[in-house]
């Protein structure tokens, strides 16, 4: 943790990036708001979270790393230990499976990049206090229309979801699939998860048999990979 000074402000928050640059653009937009204190900043790659617990803040803001699974990860991990702490996301594209997986994971919100640091305090405080309702997250039936069957007949599974599944279905350990997919094994555990909660499923065995029943699985691969 790289602690650093700010005003006595009403909530404490915690920066989460692996860019100085990205770090001090923030302490900037905050430094004159006087709404928060930058009690300092997590490096997402080398840092540990458990340092964000003992910081005790309000609020996280977490750099999007590029649209990966390590920052969902991350809001899944922050939000699991600590409910009560307000979870925000600045990202560059706008994802929309991305998304998907972020506010799945717990985040209050999702910021874009682009918003000038002198405006990013008051969009931080409105979205903690509920009075920002993302654009995104208010366009369900035209977001249903373009996502795949599964989102409709199947339940709301991102496209990332989905191929978890599927190699469940296949078969493969987590492992595996980490492997399959470059990400971490707690990363397949946190959409496997998801899977389970979003199909009402209680196991691997009832997922695959979802899966096979339903026709998700690909025609190309065998039903008893």
């Amino acid at each position: 943790m790289h602690v650093v000074g700010a005003q006595s402000p009403t909530k404490r928050l915690v920066v989460v990036a692996d860019n100085s640059l990205i770090v001090e653009a923030i302490a900037i937009g905050l430094r004159k708001s006087g709404a928060f204190k930058l009690l300092g900043h997590v490096d997402a790659r080398t840092g540990s979270i458990q340092a964000i617990f003992e910081a005790a803040p309000d609020v996280v803001l977490v750099d999007d790393l590029d649209d990966s699974d390590e920052s969902v990860e991350i809001v899944a991990r922050i939000k699991a230990e600590q409910e009560r702490v307000a979870v925000i996301v600045l990202s560059t594209s706008m994802n929309s499976d991305w998304l998907d997986a972020v506010f799945a994971a717990g985040a209050a919100g999702a910021i874009s990049k682009a918003t000038h640091p002198a405006v990013l305090a008051t969009l931080v405080r409105e979205t903690i206090d509920g009075h920002v309702l993302h654009v995104y997250k208010s366009l369900g039936a035209t977001r249903a229309a373009r996502t795949t069957a599964v989102a409709g007949e199947h339940g709301p599974l991102t496209s990332r979801e989905l191929e978890v599944l599927q190699l469940v279905a296949g078969g493969a350990t987590n492992g595996e699939i980490a492997q399959t997919l470059w990400v971490t094994e707690q990363t397949v555990k946190f959409h496997l998860s998801n899977v389970y909660r979003k199909l009402e499923l209680g196991n691997r065995t009832e997922a695959s048999h979802y899966a096979h029943v339903n026709g998700l699985v690909p025609t190309a691969q065998p039903a008893g990979a």
